[in-house]
């Protein structure tokens, strides 16, 4: 059998260093000769040369400062929180790509100096500018945290809140939206009903169920006063008082039983509670509600969805929206 023998050839493999410079240092002309394929000309776009209405990048955290609502005193505090960032812009349909570092570099260039609308509003001047987009969109998730007292020993602890706060500009016209998970119990009113009658009819103990269910309320904020987290934390209470509890000694426990049997609600009756808080402020304009019973008798949830003008209405419904809301 004759032996394999290495082909002979002209082109010997080029010595490439295997060790990282660590003194190497980058210079005005060194980076000018980089390539950039994001910025490429219109023959590297790959596939339909369409528009792109959202492109960026998602998820990248960092501190921001939030305010809080001010006091009996008419002081307001402030605080740190971790938040995740979505930043997206538009792409024309002749251009190639987008710079995505530009995104985080103009959005660091603010979080530290400004809080939180202060920094979306600064960020978003920034991506039109620094990447010559026609609309763009930054929203910012975190969890809020604010005391609540209990029902009757008079504990507090502290409930946190999933909010997100986003700014659209779209055709020259630019709205803020805040979003809030609001958790709740919901008392079904049938199964209370149905209860009570074993009761008096024929002596029978029985419970009516409830679940932990959680409403997501999206709201285009609107007008010159502020709408404080706080705020729409306290519209979402006043429509739905049975909030999920942190404290509880029994006293609070039987306190949340009544509080349920006063306020039995099935899921229709909780997103009509909601809409209508919200249509009596004059600072919330465009609205969506989207509510998730996760049932205690069923295997399956019961959910709703109600909207008011342009900014929410859709003929198509994600597909993991009410998978998103979990209590």
């Amino acid at each position: 059998m004759t032996e394999a023998r290495p082909v002979a050839t002209d082109r010997a493999y080029p010595a490439l260093s295997r060790e990282y410079p660590a003194d190497f240092r980058v210079d005005d002309r060194y980076k000018a000769s980089l390539p950039d394929l994001q910025n490429g000309p219109a023959s590297l776009i790959v596939g339909a040369r369409a528009p792109i209405q959202h492109v960026g990048i998602s998820n990248f955290r960092l501190p921001i400062r939030y305010q809080t609502r001010p006091d009996s005193t008419h002081e307001g505090g402030e605080v740190t929180l971790e938040t995740s960032v979505t930043g997206t812009v538009s792409l024309e349909a002749d251009r190639k790509g987008i710079n995505m570092s530009r995104i985080m570099r103009s959005f660091y260039a603010h979080a530290e100096k400004r809080f939180s609308v202060g920094v979306l509003e600064a960020a978003l001047d920034d991506y039109k500018s620094d990447l010559e987009s026609l609309d763009a969109r930054i929203q910012m998730r975190f969890s809020f945290p604010m005391r609540v007292e209990s029902l009757r020993s008079g504990l507090t602890g502290w409930q946190y809140y999933d909010i997100a706060l986003e700014l659209v500009e779209r055709a020259g016209q630019r709205l803020q939206i805040m979003h809030l998970d609001y958790v709740y119990s919901s008392t079904c009113p049938c199964s209370l009903e149905l209860s009570e009658h074993a009761r008096q009819m024929r002596g029978q103990l029985a419970t009516p169920h409830s679940q932990r269910s959680v409403a997501r309320i999206s709201a285009v904020i609107q007008g010159e006063h502020r709408m404080w987290f706080e705020d729409l934390v306290d519209l979402c209470r006043r429509a739905v008082p049975t909030e999920t509890q942190v404290m509880v000694k029994r006293e609070d426990e039987q306190a949340f039983a009544e509080l349920n049997a006063a306020n039995p609600i099935f899921v229709e009756d909780a997103v009509r509670a909601f809409a209508g808080v919200l249509m009596s402020d004059a600072r919330v304009g465009d609205f969506r509600v989207v509510a998730s019973h996760q049932e205690s008798l069923h295997s399956h949830d019961a959910v709703s969805v109600l909207t008011r003008g342009e900014t929410f209405a859709q003929a198509s419904l994600d597909p993991s929206i009410f998978a998103g809301l979990r209590a």
